[in-house]
């Protein structure tokens, strides 16, 4: 186990936040710490990040903030505690601050049902070809009804298949199970029998023929080396012509040129975005594609998952100035 120093913070805790978090938890904060809140909603620059660390105990970034190894290091001595909004934590270098002896938290698990209902929105949106309806009528080209007009693709009977079988994975598995979805996942481990019958929901340890035999597929996995450009030009070339692709995860899982041209030369149907490669920047011309439905990172935004988020962060820093492991602790074994 790290040698992480466990002991009463005496006094209330300097804490600085990058982003603006909601009415009710910033109230929370301010009764509770000695806290620095933004005032406007935008993203600090890196100066101000590496001023931040310098000037606080408690650090709260997003998953939007790069925490890497030369901040952690430019850290002050008073850093102790990184306490991250939201569940992933592959911006923050785990390595740098486990040798700086900081904890690291996260907040786990609030945001799975929100994701899940975001995945199966797009889900039917790419089906039933939401952005060329849309375009249509704001282009005013709309010829009104038509028995051929628009044609979709119904969900019951369809095959789903789920690459990263995390909690959204299998939230979304068990909201798939009620449109009558056939569920295959692919993961870096099998699932117990027990939890597959309660998911409905078949392994796959093949990635490339999940891609091949499915009829729609999400992207559940955590941004890596590993998972980087995951589905490239060859594994979209595996899909069915009629399939759509869903991620909801992050961005950098999808080669987005490689996407482009699969969109826009009809190798698939259509896409269902949340996430981009770069953004808040969004390429031109994956906008353009006529068969991608596409919004602003919307998968946690919901006025209960935000609180969620907020009440955790707030749990885990009172744990560690009272002396206690913070219960979303996330460094703590030896590397």
């Amino acid at each position: 186990m790290a040698n992480y120093e466990e002991k009463r913070f005496e006094g209330r805790p300097r804490v600085i936040v990058t982003r603006r978090l909601l009415p009710l938890t910033e109230a929370r904060m301010r009764e509770l710490f000695d806290v620095r809140l933004r005032e406007v909603d935008v993203p600090m620059t890196r100066d101000a990040l590496a001023a931040a660390m310098r000037e606080c105990d408690v650090f709260v970034p997003c998953v939007t903030d790069h925490i890497d190894s030369e901040l952690i290091e430019q850290a002050g001595p008073e850093l102790r505690l990184i306490a991250s909004f939201g569940m992933g934590t592959e911006h923050i270098d785990l390595a740098a601050a486990h040798a700086r002896r900081i904890m690291v938290t996260n907040t786990p698990g609030v945001f799975t049902d929100d994701t899940a209902d975001l995945t199966l929105a797009l889900i039917i949106l790419t089906a039933r070809r939401f952005a060329e309806g849309e375009r249509v009528l704001r282009e005013g080209s709309w010829g009104g009804w038509g028995p051929a007009e628009l044609l979709g693709q119904s969900l019951g009977g369809k095959r789903l298949g789920i690459v990263g079988m995390g909690r959204i994975g299998q939230a979304v598995a068990h909201r798939a199970r009620a449109f009558g979805m056939a569920v295959r996942y692919h993961n870096r481990h099998r699932f117990p029998a027990a939890i597959e019958n309660m998911l409905a929901a078949h392994y796959e340890p093949d990635l490339d023929r999940l891609l091949a035999e499915s009829d729609f597929v999400t992207l559940h996995c955590p941004a890596s080396p590993q998972t980087h450009h995951l589905i490239d030009a060859r594994r979209l070339a595996l899909m069915k012509p009629n399939a759509c692709i869903v991620n909801t995860a992050r961005g950098q899982l999808i080669d987005e040129d490689a996407l482009i041209a699969a969109l826009t030369e009809g190798r698939i149907a259509a896409a269902g975005l949340d996430v981009f490669a770069t953004e808040p920047d969004v390429s031109p011309r994956l906008l353009a594609a006529p068969n991608l439905v596409a919004i602003p990172h919307l998968g946690s935004a919901t006025v209960e998952g935000r609180e969620a988020a907020g009440d955790r962060i707030i749990a885990n820093i009172r744990f560690w100035a009272d002396g206690h492991r913070p219960p979303d602790m996330v460094l703590t074994a030896l590397p």
